[in-house]
């Protein structure tokens, strides 16, 4: 039986969701896995969404994940996870940053930002993680490792190899970033 794992991740521009979907690529690349990866950018460079599609198995056709079948939702935003909450699987896991960022439509006054988010999500029939990943990155040494912390607790939920995700990770940021990450990255593990 070909088991593929599924994992969308949703962010604005900026915070590091293209790194964090290369890393589980080359996470899974290591494993001998089947790998597909695809990115969806917004306005990326202006704070826009960007969401990405990770697809993991013995064997994957293609690197879109359809509605209603991810098996983890990784959400470095709040509203993006509510956004892309209808990707998740019943039963699925989301582990969601609790950072706000303001879209832009909200900056200018034209909307406004939910404030039922918290239990919007926990509405469904998911198994929710929120985390703040900026402060535990901070304490670490920068808030760019919140991605990161964020790979760390998928690591530990999802029961993914540490050892492997750690290699990845380390071989995927410049060697200046190394110590900073693997802070974070055991961080998130603890989380």
């Amino acid at each position: 039986m070909n088991k593929t794992t599924n994992i969308l991740i949703a962010g604005v521009g900026g915070q590091g969701t293209l790194l964090a979907s290369r890393v589980l690529g080359r996470y899974a690349a290591e494993k001998g896995y089947d790998c597909k990866l695809s990115e969806v950018h917004g306005m990326a460079q202006r704070g826009g969404s960007v969401v990405t599609y990770v697809r993991f198995g013995d064997k994957v056709y293609a690197p879109i994940i359809d509605e209603g079948d991810a098996d983890y939702l990784l959400a470095f935003e709040q509203l993006e996870a509510l956004r892309w909450i209808h990707c998740l699987k019943a039963g699925g896991t989301l582990i969601v940053n609790s950072q706000r960022i303001m879209p832009l439509p909200v900056i200018i006054g034209a909307a406004d930002y939910p404030e039922d988010i918290d239990a919007r999500l926990r509405a469904r029939d998911v198994k929710l993680h929120s985390i703040d990943a900026m402060s535990a990155a901070l304490d670490c040494g920068t808030v760019k490792a919140a991605n990161t912390v964020i790979l760390g607790k998928l690591t530990a939920a999802a029961g993914l190899d540490e050892a492997v995700m750690r290699e990845a990770l380390l071989a995927s940021v410049p060697a200046k970033a190394v110590e900073v990450n693997r802070k974070a990255f055991e961080r998130g593990l603890k989380l």
